[in-house]
């Protein structure tokens, strides 16, 4: 029996960078920017704040691109501080790159599955498929697709229970499809 599973961001990850101000390690981007002109030059950051103290770090978006380069909507995006589009900013891995921070996607995404009635399967084969490129530890993955512990997913996989074309360990954000013997 066959069935689909589709891993959905529910909101922005955590930025990981050290706070100068206290010891917390993790920031919270709410999708705020902030716009600077200089004549006719733009500057664009998007704002995080601190999740320990509330200091805000910016990270740079935009840096000194002329005015006419930007597509207008995009521009007003910016001005109206679209979440979506710091979502695809965050989606971006030139962004952290070049800020110098990491994600941290950790309760930033779940998992929908079709429904499907496995009393009458004895293989199940799953396709799973990622909305937007999220980082997920694989048997954290398939812990919460199964609803079973991640030990129980390792047993699963030594036992050869749980098995696919690619290693079902790591991080992964490519699609890929398993099958599951009941």
């Amino acid at each position: 029996m066959a069935t689909q599973w589709l891993v959905c961001p529910t909101g922005l990850p955590l930025i990981r960078r050290r706070c100068l101000s206290c010891t917390s390690a993790r920031y919270r981007a709410h999708g705020k920017f902030r716009v600077n002109a200089n004549h006719k030059l733009l500057d664009v950051w998007l704002l995080a704040l601190c999740v320990g103290c509330g200091e805000t770090v910016k990270l740079t978006v935009l840096e000194r691109v002329h005015v006419r380069t930007i597509d207008p909507s995009t521009l007003t995006r910016f001005h109206d501080n679209d979440v979506e589009l710091a979502a695809t900013l965050l989606h971006d891995p030139g962004l952290p790159r070049r800020n110098g921070v990491a994600l941290d996607w950790d309760g930033a995404w779940t998992v929908r599955r079709t429904a499907v009635d496995v009393s009458q399967a004895e293989v199940l084969d799953v396709s799973v498929r990622f909305v937007r490129p999220i980082p997920v530890r694989l048997t954290t993955l398939l812990s919460a697709g199964l609803e079973v512990s991640r030990s129980e997913v390792r047993r699963l996989v030594a036992a050869g229970d749980l098995s696919s074309t690619r290693r079902l360990s790591g991080r992964s954000s490519s699609d890929f499809s398993f099958t599951l013997r009941l």
